[in-house]
Parts: structure tokens; C-alpha cells; sequence
């Protein structure tokens, strides 16, 4: 019975879905696909900066913790955190040097300049 039900959900939505695609076209479905993928593109650049200063910090902390034990946490642990965290603070160059190596000159970086609470852009 719940399969029955779950089938019949699943179409309901699919029909729902179709529909609503030949309502809106593909235009605007289009248009509204390459507004979500620079929201992404954002979303992408500021995890990279929190989780790559988040491995910076656990590597800098796992650096004291081997120093207090060498014997219990190895030196190996630390540095592949640190690597790791940079790696990750480094990927917004990373997107500006691949989309002009792909694109021709036509990639761009996402950035957080339109965020003004940090004092960006205040002098």
C-alpha cells in the first residue's frame, strides 16, 4: 500500500512539474537556471573560506596538541590541515585562473564586495 502511494505521489509531482514547465517555457527556465548557478558560484566561494580557515585552525590546534604529546597525535596530522585550509582559501583564484584558461577571458571570481557590514569598501 505505501508503495502504491509513493508511485502515485511521485507522478502526481512529475505531471505538476511538466506542467509547469510548458506554463513558464524554456526561456525563463533558462534565465532562472544562470541566476541560481552565480548564487552558487557564491555559495561555493564563502564555504571554501569558512571551511578553509575552519582546517587552518584545527591544524594550527592539532600543532599544540602534538607538542604537548608527540608520542599521541602524529606531525603529519597538522600539516594536512594546514594544506588543506589553504588549499581551500586559495579556490576563488583557482575559479578566475581556470575560467580564463577555459573561457578565454571571460571568467570571473566571486567575491564578497557586496557585502558591506565587514567595512569593505569604507575608508
Amino acid at each position: 500500500m505505501k508503495k502504491v502511494l509513493l508511485v502515485l505521489l511521485t507522478l502526481f509531482c512529475f505531471t505538476l512539474g511538466t506542467a509547469a514547465f510548458a506554463l513558464s517555457g524554456v526561456g525563463s527556465v533558462a534565465a532562472q537556471v544562470t541566476t541560481n548557478i552565480a548564487n552558487i558560484a557564491k555559495l561555493v566561494t564563502a564555504a571554501s573560506y569558512v571551511a578553509g580557515m575552519a582546517f587552518a585552525v584545527t591544524g594550527i590546534v592539532k600543532f599544540k596538541q602534538h607538542k604537548d604529546q608527540p608520542t599521541q597525535y602524529p606531525i603529519s596530522t597538522p600539516i594536512a590541515f594546514v594544506f588543506i585550509g589553504a588549499a581551500l582559501i586559495f579556490i576563488p583564484s583557482i575559479f578566475s585562473v581556470s575560467g580564463y584558461t577555459l573561457f578565454s577571458g571571460s571568467g570571473q571570481a566571486s567575491s564578497v564586495s557586496g557585502i558591506t557590514s565587514f567595512g569593505y569598501g569604507k575608508k
